[in-house]
């Protein structure tokens, strides 16, 4: 059981639709509406007639939504009860994986020098861009720090979070010098676009899987692009965890250069393409709550902003 998913339940019986209620708790329709099922799997009954037009609550749902109502009320009084009367001091941000290795650390050191220390806490990356989102819609985090994609849409509502492109990076297809495939080995460079040019040669492929970020730019990218064959024969939503495994020869892995510049330097990896058109161009936006909040994450917001105008990103 998850209180988002009261608060899911209590927002489409105040709606009457799946798609007004979805865009309100800033998730996609399909991931509101498995949220409400699961749910109703955890209670055992059905609460929202799907017969019929506006969304319905049966009997089961008509009696368990004073029992939500109640619920959330008291989960939130008791959060308010339990907090400490001082502010902590620590900015909380939840950040994509690989922002935290590649990104982090020396943007923080560049916000310390124009502005001050800032004492700051990480959530860890939890798999999926509904799932990190939460941290922030939740607040859980003050600050949300990703990448984005004009092709990955984000669901949050405007006027209750604002963001900064705080920089820019790239994704691109990556191999080692040498790739295991069916009959031994076979030179990785470009092995991509041999890949596109014979339709019955089948690549070994790292995936990120398709609740990620990453997963679900690619899942785009394939979509315009010349079709190939690939097999799967590793899945990881973690770019590093992927990476090592692309030195191995294990497959073509898409991989962000931040990352993998050192390994594109030495000749671990090589590109997989020499078509362009394969990278992604992304941007690292950080994601906050439109309203004031504390004196930290204000001035934190104010040091990044004088950041971008002293050394656009």
């Amino acid at each position: 059981m998850e209180i988002k998913w009261l608060e899911d339940f209590v927002t489409l019986a105040d709606t009457s639709s799946f798609s007004r209620a979805a865009e309100m708790r800033n998730v996609t329709q399909p991931a509101f509406s498995r949220r409400i099922k699961q749910l109703e799997n955890w209670l055992g009954a059905t609460l929202i007639s799907r017969a019929t037009m506006p969304a319905e609550l049966t009997p089961a749902g008509r009696n368990f939504l004073p029992v939500a109502q109640e619920a959330i009320r008291t989960c939130y009084a008791a959060r308010e009860a339990l907090r400490p009367s001082h502010e902590p001091g620590l900015v909380r941000f939840a950040a994509l994986h690989t922002l935290t290795v590649t990104f982090f650390p020396r943007w923080l050191k560049a916000l310390e020098k124009a502005g001050g220390g800032f004492s700051t806490s990480l959530m860890p990356d939890r798999g999926g861009i509904e799932a990190n989102l939460d941290a922030l819609v939740g607040d859980e985090a003050d600050f949300f720090l990703t990448y984005t994609h004009p092709e990955v849409p984000f669901h949050l509502d405007r006027r209750q979070f604002l963001s900064l492109t705080v920089a820019h990076d790239r994704l691109v297809p990556l191999v080692a010098a040498s790739v295991s495939m069916a009959g031994g080995n076979q030179p990785g460079l470009h092995i991509l676009d041999r890949a596109v040019a014979q339709p019955r040669l089948a690549i070994p492929y790292l995936s990120y899987g398709f609740n990620s970020f990453f997963g679900v730019a690619l899942s785009r990218l394939h979509l315009r692009r010349p079709p190939f064959r690939r097999r799967t024969t590793h899945e990881n939503t973690i770019s590093a965890g992927l990476m090592n495994m692309a030195m191995t020869g294990a497959g073509v892995c898409w991989l962000p250069e931040s990352l993998a510049r050192d390994e594109i330097d030495t000749g671990r990896l090589v590109p997989a393409s020499a078509d362009d058109g394969w990278n992604l161009d992304l941007e690292i936006r950080l994601y906050r709550h439109a309203a004031s909040r504390n004196r930290k994450v204000e001035d934190l917001w104010r040091t990044a902003k004088q950041l971008i105008e002293r050394e656009p990103a």
